[in-house]
């Protein structure tokens, strides 16, 4: 059984220990034994059922009942015995604190700074508001028991919100809770929340980066200036793609991939032709003008450049991959299947 009593398991699980108390108070922690008997007549209402009755649980001993009671006295109570009231309020807490925090994780993006011009008007959402679940100003300080999500087993709201903003709402958004796979999910979720969304690159790494982006630009920019009004489906505001996949190829490489296919539309298709597939400049210049790029491709099919395929063959870090850019017609992905 989880032992953190977010679960909505504990409730159970704690009566099941009161009764056990009743029959045999050695049988239960010392600290719940004290508490037990702290509560004199409200005993009563830790076994309190519904009007239409329930039947015993049995959730104790499940897995290790030592561990599971340790940890939920620990979480609960700490060095010091609580009171019932004391018990419902941290539990109450507790599972607000980790609604907000799922609610980040699935609606986070939606307020990531992703318009550094403020040109659109910053939507409200309810969901992301700590006073959607009760939440007012003199909670923020509280320090709130998680279990470790996020990493923290005790947060202050404050806290919990500063670490959230940090991973969902920076200049990344993150949008991965629609994944059906629970695995690959986790993966995603262990991996943004380790680091906060946000990568530490060597001084190396950055230029790199840089280098690419530059390439990706200068192309874009080029192309504008000389071609005005020419059909190129840029990559305009996407430059990032060309050392995203750079990267791509560069770990594949270290993992043992020797080939790799690759699907996509028109936008950015060039700049991808040109800075990761090495098509040579002058080759899509060439067709620019209305040529070949080849003169021995004289009287083919006559496509347009955007459609247009090509393989290469190179080398990041010693390690050699077949790349193929597959052919694509019209504005239709249809090659995707095939790749």
């Amino acid at each position: 059984m989880d032992t953190s009593f977010l679960s909505g398991a504990n409730a159970t699980f704690i009566a099941e220990m009161h009764r056990a108390w009743t029959d045999n108070p050695a049988s239960v922690d010392q600290q719940w034994a004290d508490w037990f008997s702290s509560l004199g007549t409200l005993s009563d209402d830790v076994e309190a059922v519904p009007d239409w009755g329930s039947g015993p649980s049995k959730i104790i001993g499940a897995n290790d009942p030592e561990a599971s009671i340790k940890a939920v006295a620990k979480g609960i109570a700490g060095d010091r015995v609580l009171m019932a009231g004391d018990v419902r309020s941290a539990t109450l807490d507790s599972l607000r604190a980790i609604m907000l925090i799922r609610a980040y994780r699935i609606r986070g993006h939606l307020l990531a700074k992703l318009d550094p011009l403020k040109l659109g008007e910053e939507e409200i959402h309810p969901e992301l508001d700590p006073a959607t679940y009760g939440f007012t100003e003199e909670d923020f300080d509280r320090p709130i028991f998680i279990n470790y999500v996020l990493g923290l087993e005790i947060a202050t709201l404050n806290e919990i919100l500063d670490v959230l903003k940090k991973t969902y709402c920076s200049t990344i958004g993150v949008e991965f809770m629609h994944i059906q796979d629970p695995e690959q999910k986790a993966w995603i979720q262990e991996r943004i929340e380790a680091i906060g969304n946000k990568t530490d690159f060597t001084d190396r790494g950055k230029i790199a980066i840089y280098e690419k982006l530059v390439a990706a630009e200068g192309f874009e920019q080029f192309l504008h200036k000389k071609y005005v009004g020419t059909k190129r489906f840029g990559l305009d505001g996407g430059e990032a793609l060309i050392p995203g996949i750079e990267q791509i190829l560069k770990r594949g490489g270290q993992l043992g991939v020797k080939e790799v296919v690759i699907g996509m539309p028109h936008r950015g298709r060039l700049n991808v032709l040109n800075n990761v597939m090495d098509k040579p400049f002058r080759a899509i210049i060439s067709e620019f003008l209305g040529n070949p790029a080849n003169p021995e491709e004289a009287g083919g099919s006559g496509d347009v450049k955007y459609h247009m395929g090509v393989s290469a063959d190179r080398v990041f870090d010693e390690n050699e991959i077949h790349l193929s850019l597959a052919p694509n017609p019209s504005h239709l992905e249809i090659v995707d299947p095939v790749v």
